[in-house]
């Protein structure tokens, strides 16, 4: 019996040596214990007990090494698994989908044929890999687990046994958890840090299935929430890095296949769900940098005139791309032109693109359909109202947008605003949201489109005053002339000429832009012009002068009564001058006496003239006395005209002064 004994020592069948020590000591031993060659076999035994001890450990420590290493290939397969699973599922999902009429994706109907073709080459894919499917025995040999616990356990020292099991595997779960430096660089940093989690855990879980009490379900259970914990604190650090929202949809795929597999195993995975929410928060950012640069191109390369169109051809291309309907555009023979310019339906594409992208995100979140058709918006509303509407007040702001090209921004972001509308119904459509759900929230486009306008309107009426500006500076008056030249100044004229052709564009432009930018340009060339004569600069100003720019301001208001706007009611436009008219009228027919008479008076003739005006060109005037002007021949004809001039000053400075008085 102790021949056989070594003999199985020498086959490393240490469990049936174990159990021949049992019989020797409880059988045979006591029959012939007198015996020295006995006891020499008694005195062996615990020696060979610790021998089977320390080999069954080591084999067990060389497993530990060896699923260590193999943990990343146990992981991958059981991931592998699990995602086959998953596109198994969701080729029947879209099966039925289209067999209900619904389709995920609006404008790319997949015929049912071509559905079940899918579906068929999924089930070909499957019955392929079921061939392939290798499970955690395939890759592990556990035999030294079940050896080395079988062992203790005859030996009576099971507790041991599992306390040094569970420690050392509580030390590879720490090795496991911590990830490479430059994890977030690639997806295989990323895919190399799940394999080998789900590795460790699926090893576990077979443990736990296959051995009586070596690990226990409150042993894993608090091993994975240890776990959980930490990989959430991991990719929430290492994904904060990452720029490329292509890297992080590929992240988000990964813990949705890592979350799922492990499911599958039992492990609660709610958090990770959680967290890929935190996940598709920084994924929008990502998204709205890189829509941000695909706006600034779009606009870069726009040339800011109307679409044209040749033939039926190229005006199909354009409304297959925008939704655009306009009646009177379809009667108009070829060659025509759209109203919009080819950054508008460029715009509306991409929008579409990153509800897309936004789409690929909350798919597999194990989310309602309400709930990612609501998701859908808030990301959308957030591309409109900041990455669009930033682009676009950053494009009207450029100082080389000039006043064509803010007419036909205007007129797109109107175009922009209507097809929002189709914006809703295409999320919809893409979500299967059927359309009496009530949504919780609507897309802004309304107010970003209005607020580019304003700001394009804005922008368009200083440009103006501006371009103004720019004539008036051409001015070259001489203000001593005696004499006026019997024509208006070039540089008014041209002004004119510019802002009739500039108008002309503004006729396109929707409700009262353009009656509100004549109007304000009118009003600030009446200003630049009254400015001009009551400049500190300019000490004299003759008889001359003033007639010669009456001549202008006739220009001026000839050109505000031939309605370069249509719109204005009556004279409206022309009042935009009246109180330059009502002040050269008051000195070319030097009408003091009535001025005065009637001064304060709602019905007075010169109601606009402002006494500190008057006062101010009056002593410009009196100023050239002395050289030869108006009041030269006043003096020839009668000195007493003379002192009328002091007279009216006087009664000027009075009125004055009783103005300050009374504010």
């Amino acid at each position: 019996m102790y021949s056989k004994l070594k003999e199985q020592m020498s086959a490393k069948r240490y469990y049936s040596a174990l159990k021949t020590m049992e019989q020797l000591e409880n059988v045979y031993f006591p029959r012939v214990s007198q015996y020295r060659f006995c006891q020499l076999m008694i005195e062996n035994l615990p020696k060979l007990r610790e021998d089977i001890k320390e080999i069954s450990m080591s084999d067990l420590k060389d497993f530990l090494e060896s699923i260590r290493k193999h943990s990343d290939k146990i992981g991958e397969t059981a991931m592998k698994q699990a995602q086959q699973q998953k596109t198994f599922s969701v080729a029947l999902q879209k099966q039925n989908n289209v067999k209900f009429g619904k389709n995920m994706y609006i404008n790319d109907r997949i015929p049912e044929e071509r559905n079940e073709i899918v579906l068929k080459q999924t089930f070909e894919e499957e019955d392929a890999s079921e061939e392939e499917v290798l499970t955690v025995q395939d890759l592990v040999d556990f035999s030294p687990v079940y050896r080395c616990l079988h062992i203790y356990s005859v030996l009576g020292d099971e507790e041991t046994f599992e306390n040094y099991y569970r420690k050392q595997r509580k030390k590879q779960a720490r090795l496991v958890l911590q990830p490479q430096s430059n994890m977030h660089e690639t997806v295989d940093g990323y895919r190399r840090y799940f394999t080998q989690i789900v590795g460790f855990f699926v090893v576990e879980d077979h443990i736990l299935h296959v051995t009586q009490g070596l690990v226990t379900r409150a042993y894993t259970d608090e091993l994975w929430n240890m776990a959980l914990s930490k990989i959430i604190a991991v990719l929430r650090a290492h994904s904060s890095y990452c720029t490329d929202p292509d890297l992080v949809l590929e992240l988000k795929n990964l813990i949705v296949i890592f979350a799922d597999t492990l499911q599958g195993y039992g492990f609660p995975v709610n958090r990770l769900f959680d967290l890929l929410f935190e996940i598709r928060d920084q994924y929008n950012e990502t998204l709205l940098k890189k829509w941000a640069a695909v706006f600034r191109d779009i606009f870069e390369e726009d040339n800011y005139s109307p679409i044209p169109v040749v033939n039926e051809e190229e005006y199909k291309i354009v409304i297959s791309k925008f939704p655009f309907q306009d009646p009177d555009l379809e009667k108009q023979s070829f060659p025509k032109k759209f109203p919009m310019s080819q950054s508008v339906p460029r715009i509306y594409i991409q929008v579409k693109e990153f509800i897309y992208a936004s789409l690929q995100f909350s798919e597999s979140l194990h989310r309602s359909s309400t709930e990612i058709d609501d998701m859908l918006r808030k990301s959308t509303n957030l591309l409109l109202t900041r990455t669009l509407n930033s682009c676009l007040l950053n494009l009207i702001r450029k100082p080389h947008i000039g006043l064509t090209e803010l007419v036909q921004i205007i007129i797109n972001t109107t175009h922009l605003e209507q097809a929002c509308k189709y914006l809703e119904d295409f999320i919809t459509n893409i979500t299967n949201i059927s359309q009496e759900t009530v949504h919780t929230t609507r897309l802004y486009g309304l107010s970003t489109f209005k607020d580019a306008r304003h700001a394009a309107e804005g922008e368009i009426y200083t440009k103006l005053n501006q371009k103004i500006d720019e004539f008036v500076q051409l001015a070259d008056y001489d203000w001593t002339m005696s004499e006026p030249d019997g024509r208006a100044s070039g540089y008014l004229m041209d002004l004119i000429n510019f802002l009739r052709s500039i108008f002309q564009v503004f006729t396109h432009l929707p409700g009262k832009v353009a009656q509100t930018a004549c109007m304000s340009a009118c009003q600030h060339l009446s200003t630049s012009l009254m400015q001009m004569l009551l400049d500190n600069e300019l000490k004299q100003i003759s008889m001359g002068a003033i007639q010669q720019f009456n001549l202008d301001v006739i220009q001026c208001e000839l050109f505000a009564s031939s309605e370069p706007v249509p719109g204005f009611q009556g004279d409206t436009l022309q009042l935009a001058f009246i109180d330059l008219r009502q002040l050269l009228d008051l000195f070319m027919v030097w009408d003091w006496s009535t001025y005065l008479a009637d001064y304060g008076q709602p019905a007075s003739k010169y109601l606009r003239v402002n006494p500190n005006t008057a006062l101010t060109l009056l002593e410009k005037m009196k100023d050239t006395n002395k050289k030869n002007n108006i009041f030269a021949q006043f003096r020839k004809n009668d000195r007493d005209k003379q002192k009328l001039i002091e007279t009216v000053m006087k009664q000027l400075r009075s009125l004055v002064n009783g103005m300050s008085q009374h504010t």
